[in-house]
């Protein structure tokens, strides 16, 4: 929807006929004097003359369509909804080579990591089907094969964040292959505590007024959301250790593992594209004690459509009291400029050409 951001400019739209009536004489009067033009009155008059008005017409559109680009035309093109107290969100992704496993989603077959990463992404951005968005909340995303690594930080908008995840890849360096639930967990509990240090901080330096939306935003609660679809055999923290270490700090954890036992992934051999079996070694009795030493819970997603239930589920429990919305717009006057500018060079290069008059 198109809106004006100074709708008064368009009241000079009212002057256009004074000034097409002006333009109108003026073209209409003679340019010489003579004692009398009885013997001309007879000539006929060529399509040059009788098309002038175009000319006027030219110049009578360009004069409006400046006039609506001088009243800042703007279109709104997303609602974003804020709030000053939400959840707190870290992802924490398994990107390890044994997620390169067949899942159907939506009748394409993907693999597991790329089930979550649309699963995901629904549950943070919305789709207008399953998920309503998470806008508002402070989300980050951990991801994690034998390393753990902070891959976004915990962010209010979430264009940026959404790309990370889609950029997110299964690790290719068979020595950097693991999985390494202890440390991914123990990173994300320390980047949400760091999170709620630094808000604390910063609203206890400056006054309400002087906080932007990041340091005026409450956090409630503090949220883990655990994928994996593996057995914990690397890192240094084990993941007992660190769950403990976040309900300590206040964060639960929801726990999924990924997958059936029933697993296949597509290999390139010389024959062409082969599917093989893949091994389950989902630690479904670790994931269930992380979870409810934190106050979560543990579910399996044997497929896609398992994994959106269980996802939908948090969404339900973890729910934001969004306060206020705010429509960003972007500036379309040149949708208007453009065209006006065009048309008064074609009238200055017709006047000067095709419709030239002498004197």
């Amino acid at each position: 929807m198109v809106t004006f951001h100074l709708p008064w400019m368009l009241l000079l739209l009212a002057a256009v006929p004074v000034v097409g009536w002006a333009l109108w004489r003026r073209s209409s009067a003679a340019g010489l004097t003579f004692s009398s033009i009885g013997l001309l009155k007879g000539c006929p008059l060529s399509w040059r003359v009788r098309l002038r008005w175009v000319l006027i017409a030219m110049r009578l559109t360009c004069i409006c369509l400046l006039i609506v680009a001088l009243a800042r035309p703007r279109k709104g093109t997303v609602i974003s909804e804020t709030s000053r107290e939400g959840i707190a969100i870290e992802a924490v992704i398994d990107r390890s080579g044994s997620m390169r496993a067949e899942m159907s989603y939506e009748g394409r077959p993907l693999t597991r990591l790329e089930v979550v990463k649309e699963v995901l992404s629904a549950f943070i951005k919305g789709n207008g089907k399953r998920f309503t968005g998470r806008a508002g909340d402070l989300i980050g995303l951990v991801t994690f094969a034998r390393y753990a690594d902070t891959v976004c930080p915990l962010v209010h908008t979430h264009d940026a964040l959404i790309e990370f995840i889609k950029q997110t890849k299964n690790v290719e360096v068979k020595s950097e292959d693991g999985t390494a639930i202890g440390d991914a967990i123990a990173l994300a509990a320390a980047r949400l505590k760091q999170a709620e240090e630094e808000l604390t901080t910063r609203r206890a330096r400056m006054g309400l007024a002087q906080q932007g939306p990041d340091t005026q935003f409450k956090i409630n609660s503090k949220v883990i959301l655990l994928l994996t679809d593996g057995r914990n055999n690397a890192g240094q923290f084990h993941p007992l250790a660190a769950a403990d270490l976040a309900a300590k700090w206040g964060i639960k954890i929801y726990a999924i593992g990924i997958g059936s036992g029933q697993a296949f992934a597509t290999v390139q051999t010389l024959l062409g594209p082969m599917r093989i079996p893949v091994a389950q070694d989902l630690d479904e009795q670790l994931l269930k004690a992380i979870a409810e030493r934190t106050g979560g819970f543990y579910a399996r997603a044997d497929d896609a459509q398992g994994l959106i239930q269980i996802v939908q589920r948090i969404n339900q429990l973890e729910k934001t009291a969004v306060r206020t919305q705010v429509m960003q717009y972007a500036e379309v006057f040149d949708w208007w400029a453009w065209p006006a500018l065009g048309l008064l060079a074609m009238e200055i290069v017709a006047g000067c050409t095709v419709f030239r008059k002498a004197p």
